[in-house]
Formats: structure tokens, C-alpha cells, sequence
């Protein structure tokens, strides 16, 4: 049995390359096999991308989050364009919209997040979406702009209604360790109206903790059979064909052998 963190900012739960091969090394030990390293900001990608490209089981998404948008780096397209050559960039991301905590203006935002599905589009790679607060202008933006790879819904916080009006367009719906919350009803229904070859998991490590792991400081990649745990028994199907059906949902986005 193996499961695929399909969302982790390793450079945020450490800096340190040593640190962050113990965090890998214990979430394999979980069997935690395959991770996607999303970058908190463009110019941590290559530092990030240094310290893990050796390491088995390890790809990565290149992107500009909206927390950046003021100040997206100097010439972001370019670092975007060249960074999605190497061989282990698996689609770009994350982007989107955060209408929360209003970085920088709305328009801002949604050129923002245009240009880099454009770039997915012509690199032919999937998008990381993050959405918070703003799902009707993401929802109408991906009905314009979807790549042909498709997208994914990373930490996904809308409810079912939303989710049913995703269906239609090539979008997965990834859920992190929020779903294990007894007051998340919202995702709890989501999951049980979908189909299930369109659910991921995550950890978005290092936040989002599992319900089992809430003591804990700050989420790891190890943590995430706690979740698929729960989902099964949402579902109500075995944790054994629920990973490996996670797997190969997760494989068939990123365009990885199984």
C-alpha cells in the first residue's frame, strides 16, 4: 500500500536540506512514496529544488501564488518558463485566487492567474489552483482557461454544489487534513457526491493538521495515511483500494507511471 502527497511545502516545514531528507525519509517510511514540492515563492523554487532533486519519489510545481502578486519577482516569466524544462516540474503552481486576505487588487490577482494558465496550456502541464474566498471568479476563469492537462483544487474548501458545477471540466479535487475536522461537513458531503477517480490527497504541510496529529506543531507528508484513513471510512471502502486508487488518480493528473 502506498499513498501520494500530491500538495507539501517542504521548504516551509524546513529550510535545512538535511531536515527536510529526514521528513522524506519518514513519510516513506508511512508509505508515503511520491510527493509534489510546491514552492512557497518563486525564488525559493531552485533553492527547493536543489536540495530534493536527487531524491527518488520527489517532483515539483513552479508557480507564482496570489500571496506574491505585489511582488511576483523579476522576470517571473521567464524563471516560470525555464523551470518547467527540468525533469522533475510536473505542472505549474500554485496559482489562483485569495480574496481573504486581499493581496495585492483582484484584477492583479486574476491576470495573474490567467498568465500562468496560459503557461500551463503551452507546457502541457496541469495547474495547482488555490482558492480561497473567490470560487465563483476561479470557477469562471477555469471555464475560459482550463488546460487540456486539467486542474487541480489543491486543499479544497468549497462545498458540493461547487464541486458538481467542476465536473464538467477536467478538475480533481484535493483534500487535505481539514477533511478529518468533525465540523467540516461542507467537504464531508463534497466527498460522498463525487467520483472518486476525480479525489487526490494532501498534506499541504505544514499546515492543515490531521485531527489525530492535532498536538503537533506543524503537518508532515508522514501524516497523510491519517487521512486517507478517515476518507475510506467515509466512503466506506477498504484503505488498500482506496490508496491505490488515490495513486492512480494521482498519476494520471501528473502524467507519472504508476
Amino acid at each position: 500500500m502506498q499513498f501520494f502527497d500530491t500538495h507539501a511545502h517542504i521548504g516551509l516545514i524546513y529550510d535545512d536540506p538535511i531536515e527536510q531528507l529526514r521528513v522524506i525519509q519518514a513519510a516513506k517510511k508511512e508509505g508515503v512514496n511520491r510527493i509534489i514540492s510546491i514552492n512557497n515563492s518563486l525564488r525559493d523554487f531552485s533553492r527547493v529544488y536543489q536540495n530534493l532533486k536527487t531524491i527518488p519519489g520527489i517532483y515539483h510545481a513552479v508557480g507564482v501564488a496570489p500571496s506574491e502578486v505585489v511582488n511576483p519577482g523579476n522576470n517571473w516569466i521567464d524563471t516560470i518558463e525555464e523551470s518547467v524544462k527540468l525533469s522533475k516540474v510536473v505542472a505549474v503552481g500554485e496559482t489562483g485566487l485569495d480574496y481573504y486576505k486581499q493581496f495585492g487588487d483582484k484584477r492583479s490577482q486574476i491576470e495573474l492567474f490567467i498568465t500562468q494558465l496560459d503557461l500551463a496550456q503551452k507546457h502541457n502541464l496541469p495547474v495547482i489552483i488555490h482558492n480561497r474566498n473567490a470560487g465563483n471568479d476561479v470557477l469562471e476563469i477555469l471555464s475560459q482557461h482550463i488546460p487540456d492537462s486539467g486542474a487541480i483544487l489543491h486543499c479544497y474548501s468549497e462545498d458540493a454544489k461547487f464541486a458538481e458545477r467542476c465536473l464538467d471540466m477536467n478538475i480533481y479535487f484535493s483534500f487535505a487534513g481539514n477533511l478529518t475536522y468533525r465540523n467540516a461537513r461542507n467537504l464531508h458531503e463534497t466527498v460522498l457526491n463525487i467520483p472518486l477517480d476525480r479525489i487526490l490527497i494532501e498534506t499541504e504541510s505544514p499546515f492543515m493538521i490531521p485531527s489525530e496529529f492535532r498536538e503537533k506543531k506543524r503537518t508532515m507528508p508522514a501524516y497523510l495515511p491519517s487521512t486517507a484513513k478517515f476518507l475510506a471510512e467515509m466512503l466506506d471502502i477498504g484503505l488498500e483500494e482506496l490508496s491505490a486508487q488515490l495513486w492512480t488518480n494521482s498519476c494520471k493528473i501528473f502524467k507519472l507511471p504508476e
